[in-house]
């Protein structure tokens, strides 16, 4: 595939730029043979202009080419051929506005730095030609001034644009990376729903359906199959599962992007934290667009969701089912954990606090509260449990202690 650069054809440009304003300045000096004063050094120079353009015909093809040292030697043939002109020509033809001896050639020089490095070192050129002009004018003449601030803004505008091209091609090239991958993991998925996913859902439904060993390979290729639709369809990896034989134990939330400030203000998907705990008897149902919080307040409540799931593995049994239900609020972010296990018991939340098992006050209510927001409990004997955990989208910040407006009912809640 033959990558094609936005700023190519400006380099073709300003080789041909620099090959018919050498010309041009040729004309000129042809024309003008007569009136210098020395024109045999006029002669010189201009033989050296051609010489020198000649020689340099395809350090101006390409950015590769284009080196440093190169441009600073371009520019120091036009700056000469400036400071020279008034060695060489009448003091009434500089008067009257006569071009120098490089002519509009200076100008290919000035863009050479402009296409090259961007419109800092395009400034930096044209000052320095420009004072070369005033040097030669011998002070500022207003025709010399409007063209001097006529090259200044060209060359800089033009070295802006080239930067805004390149940040274009760079965006560009992202997508195409982005929209490839996509395409590929589109393909991927179609050939393991076809294949590889409906293997694991049958053995999943065998092994239950037979029992005893072959369940527990089903047990374990239900929770294959939930992880590789994961992957393929949101790229999110989750964490290795049990071995067989082995209990199911709870996974530690996704790692939470960096913030080496503390803040919590970087932002990220709730999806990526909550991925690791589905499985053949945890139901993650989430949104189909990301569920952005701060950085903190996502791993704070990923971090009470799977509290809330140690409890239902701890007092609900290993056979206990669970679901988890995402929902993306205008102002809020809610997570809503339920199980069918055998419920709570009227006062049990409040009777294990008072014995001084804190795991639902400390790990899941304390979390919330930090972070603005709260945590409820709705359960009946023989009815399981639902847990209902809300943070606002505009957290706490860490470090931050908010109002103690915990009402005493929430109070009397502990862990069970």
């Amino acid at each position: 595939m033959v990558r094609m650069s936005v700023e190519q054809p400006l380099w073709q440009a300003l080789t041909a730029y620099r090959v018919l304003t050498l010309l041009y300045a040729l004309v000129l000096y042809v024309r003008s043979f007569h009136h210098y004063d020395h024109p045999l050094g006029a002669g010189a120079y201009m033989a050296v202009l051609t010489v020198w353009t000649a020689l340099t015909f395809r350090m101006v093809s390409s950015a590769e080419r284009c080196t440093r040292r190169f441009l600073v030697g371009d520019l120091s043939v036009a700056v000469v051929g400036i400071l020279l002109t008034p060695l060489v020509d009448t003091h009434d033809r500089i008067a009257e506005g006569t071009p120098t001896l490089p002519s509009i050639w200076t100008a290919g020089a000035v863009l050479g730095f402009a296409v090259k490095g961007g419109w800092r070192w395009a400034a930096w050129a044209s000052t320095v030609v420009c004072a070369a002009n005033i040097i030669e004018r011998g002070g500022f003449a207003q025709d010399t001034v409007h063209m001097l601030i006529l090259v200044w803004v060209a060359s800089v505008a033009i070295g802006y644009v080239v930067e805004v091209a390149r940040a274009s091609e760079r965006t560009l090239a992202r997508a195409l990376r982005i929209e490839a991958a996509t395409r590929e993991r589109e393909r991927l998925a179609r050939d393991i729903h076809d294949s590889v996913l409906q293997v694991l859902a049958m053995v999943q439904r065998r092994g239950a359906a037979i029992g005893g060993e072959a369940a527990e390979l089903g047990r374990m290729a239900g929770e294959q199959e939930i992880a590789l639709r994961t992957l393929v369809s949101t790229g999110l990896v989750t964490p290795p599962r049990t071995a067989p034989g082995q209990h199911t134990v709870a996974h530690a939330p996704a790692p939470v992007p960096d913030d080496p400030e503390g803040s919590g203000a970087e932002p990220c998907d709730l999806r990526a934290l909550l991925a690791p705990h589905a499985g053949s008897r945890v139901t993650l149902s989430e949104p189909g667009a990301p569920v952005v919080l701060p950085a903190h307040a996502a791993g704070e409540l990923a971090a009470a969701v799977g509290a809330a799931l140690d409890n239902v593995r701890v007092h609900a049994g290993e056979e206990a089912h669970a679901w988890i239900l995402v929902e993306d609020e205008p102002g809020a972010v809610m997570v809503t954990v339920r199980d069918d296990g055998p419920g709570i018991a009227e006062g049990r939340l409040a009777d294990a606090e008072r014995e001084g098992r804190l795991g639902v006050a400390l790990s899941i209510r304390g979390r919330l509260r930090d972070l603005g927001g709260t945590a409820e409990w709705i359960s009946a004997p023989g009815q399981g449990t639902e847990v209902e955990l809300t943070v606002p989208k505009a957290a706490v910040p860490p470090g931050t202690a908010p109002d103690d407006t915990t009402s005493a009912d929430d109070k009397g809640k502990a862990a069970r």
